[in-house]
């Protein structure tokens, strides 16, 4: 049966089983050091605020969240890190009513700017949220 929908879904899947969408695009990045305190994974009220109100008004179908970090300590503690953030951010976003496809930690390893400049490390300290429309 021809559902209109094999033209956007890629043959991969998520850990859960779930088609990921080719239409899906990075609707929201937040610096982390906006939404945490250095070393941690719970949201300030400001944070949560912030994205209890962004999850309501962009409207897609589900969401994947991605955390990233600098690369100041060892690759195995950021990892844990970046996936305990996508994580806090991801029960916000369930709390606002959401559907979430996918959530996923990726450490230092997807550098958004060098981390050899404290700028470069702070943009690098981010959660990205992925829209699928």
């Amino acid at each position: 049966m021809d559902d209109g929908w094999e033209g956007y879904m890629s043959p991969h899947t998520n850990r859960q089983g779930i088609p990921v969408c080719r239409r899906g695009n990075v609707c929201g990045v937040m610096n982390s050091d906006q939404l945490f305190r250095t070393d941690s994974a719970h949201i300030n009220a400001a944070g949560r605020n912030h994205l209890v109100n962004f999850f309501r008004q962009t409207g897609a179908v589900s969401y994947i969240i991605t955390g990233h970090t600098d690369s100041r300590a060892s690759d195995e503690y950021n990892m844990d890190l970046s996936l305990r953030r996508a994580n806090a951010v991801a029960r916000v976003a369930q709390q606002s009513g959401v559907r979430i496809a996918d959530v996923r930690g990726y450490g230092e390893r997807v550098p958004k700017a060098s981390n050899s400049t404290a700028a470069g490390m702070q943009q690098n300290r981010r959660v990205e949220i992925i829209c699928i429309r």
